[in-house]
């Protein structure tokens, strides 16, 4: 018995080695994932460079009697417009003056209604 084991287990052949296709896939993976990272990061870029390119152009065109929003969440309305500085008109009653830096100005306001809409 033990004779007839141990030749049934000598004529049994090995399994053969897998081929080359499942050891690309992981290399393979790695690539597509490297190219959508790449991807996103470019992406990412230029919807920043177009983002600061607006808020450039808002800064220079920044004048007289313009109603702004500032990243304070101050509205006011423009009086005068300096190299860095904008001086605001915060409330008309006691006719409250404030300056800010350019870069405190968050938005230009189109109209009446949406400066209400944004405070309240």
């Amino acid at each position: 018995m033990i004779g007839l084991i141990a030749v049934l287990a000598q004529t049994t052949q090995p399994a053969a080695p897998p081929t080359g296709a499942p050891s690309a896939m992981p290399s393979l993976f790695l690539a597509v994932m490297f190219a959508m990272v790449v991807f996103m990061m470019l992406s990412a870029r230029s919807s920043k460079k177009r983002e600061q390119r607006e808020r450039e152009q808002m800064f220079a065109h920044l004048q007289k009697n313009d109603r702004v929003l500032t990243v304070g969440g101050a509205v006011g309305t423009i009086l005068s417009v300096k190299d860095n500085e904008v001086v605001l008109k915060v409330d008309e009653s006691t006719n409250t003056k404030m300056t800010f830096i350019k870069s405190a100005i968050q938005r230009v306001l189109k109209d009446e209604g949406s400066a209400a809409g944004g405070v309240r």
